[in-house]
């Protein structure tokens, strides 16, 4: 039997890891292990109890005001202590965060094999996402078997020269843990009831998330300006789930605390937050996730980006870029608001993300490797 650990500690990891662990629990032939790092550790948490997946390893790294290169260190000295434990086969990772790309390098040098699960995304600019571009990168050129989400993805790790029989398009786990989500959402909890009380049926609701490193600062401010003067619309309403971090915090209230079309409120967890997507009318995000969820919710999505490493949507018409700038948002936001043809024309395509199968796909593909 080969002996699977999977490991993950960031919440968009763990949304995407989730439908693997159980995709692999279903079969005799994988002795799996789950691990987190909890590099987000109460978000984490509520991914992890909505799924309902136990840790087998808990390293519980997060700590306040850790930089990087401390929390680097840190997941690559304690998931060394797993590695001689447990003794795997292959480790699986996800993405682009320092517990993909620390994890990677600690098992190259145990010489334990590695997948990349959702390689090959791009932009070739290190500082955009940062750290998150260099991160996958990394991944990428340590792993042995890359799980691409689309073809442009398989695509740009054979230009780097990748060997093809080492590249599998799967689709993205995203959209299998979105479907299974969007049945299982709990409607009756507290914080649903609270947003459906705020939620009037005339007017259209924009929901909204901003969390970026390379966004703080003026752009982050120019962003807030342009949600606050969509907020004077009669005709609409914005919630947006506020980031915990203080250089989002402080210019997110002191911008658009007390506007009457604006409820501000704290994170969502995952369940919470795909059943609020689902009632949304227009999408205003910074979230790599997001850009790949709200197409199988038929959502139009604004991304507050200079450069997406998920180019797929922005071909297919599902999402559209939209930089920081005041003017631009405003432009783009009012023309799907009031033109019915604009709106239905970023609403009519196929997720370019998949279908719901990639976990399947990918323990297919390992039952062969």
């Amino acid at each position: 039997m080969k002996k699977i650990l999977l490991v993950f500690g960031t919440r968009p990891e763990a949304i995407k890891m989730a439908p693997l662990v159980k995709e692999l629990s279903k079969h005799t032939d994988f002795v799996i292990k789950v691990c987190v790092t909890a590099q987000h550790r109460e978000m984490l948490d509520q991914v992890l109890t909505f799924f309902n997946i136990i840790p087998d390893y808990d390293l519980d790294l997060m700590k306040p005001n850790q930089t990087l290169n401390q929390l680097s260190a840190r997941i690559i000295t304690a998931i060394d202590v797993v590695l001689i434990d447990f003794k795997p086969d292959l480790v699986l990772v996800h993405g682009d965060t320092s517990t993909s790309s620390m994890v990677a390098l600690a098992a190259f040098h145990r010489n334990i094999k590695i997948g990349h699960i959702e390689a090959g995304l791009r932009t070739y600019n290190k500082l955009a996402p940062f750290p998150e571009e260099i991160n996958r990168q990394i991944t990428g050129r340590l792993a042995d078997f890359h799980f691409a989400p689309t073809q442009q993805a398989a695509e740009n790790l054979l230009n780097e020269g990748v060997h093809s029989k080492s590249v599998f398009v799967t689709g993205n786990t995203v959209i299998d843990a979105l479907l299974w989500g969007i049945k299982n959402v709990n409607i009756l909890r507290n914080d649903i009831k609270k947003i459906k009380d705020f939620i009037l049926e005339n007017k259209k609701l924009i929901v909204v998330t901003g969390h970026r490193r390379e966004n703080f600062g003026d752009k982050f401010i120019e962003f807030c300006l342009a949600l606050k003067e969509l907020a004077y619309r009669t005709d609409v309403q914005l919630i947006y789930p506020v980031h915990l971090n203080p250089n989002v915090q402080k210019v997110v209230y002191d911008t658009l605390g007390g506007e009457p079309n604006v409820l501000l409120i704290k994170p969502l967890d995952y369940e919470a937050f795909i059943w609020l997507l689902e009632q949304s009318y227009l999408i205003i995000t910074d979230s790599g996730g997001v850009q790949e969820e709200a197409p199988s919710l038929k959502k139009p999505v604004l991304v507050t980006r200079e450069v997406t490493e998920r180019q797929e949507a922005v071909r297919e018409g599902t999402v559209k870029l939209v930089g920081t700038n005041k003017a631009e948002i405003l432009k783009e936001a009012i023309l799907l608001l009031d033109d019915q043809k604009a709106y239905q024309s970023m609403i009519g395509n196929e997720n370019p993300y998949g279908d719901g199968t990639a976990s399947k796909q990918i323990v297919d593909i390992l039952r062969t490797l």
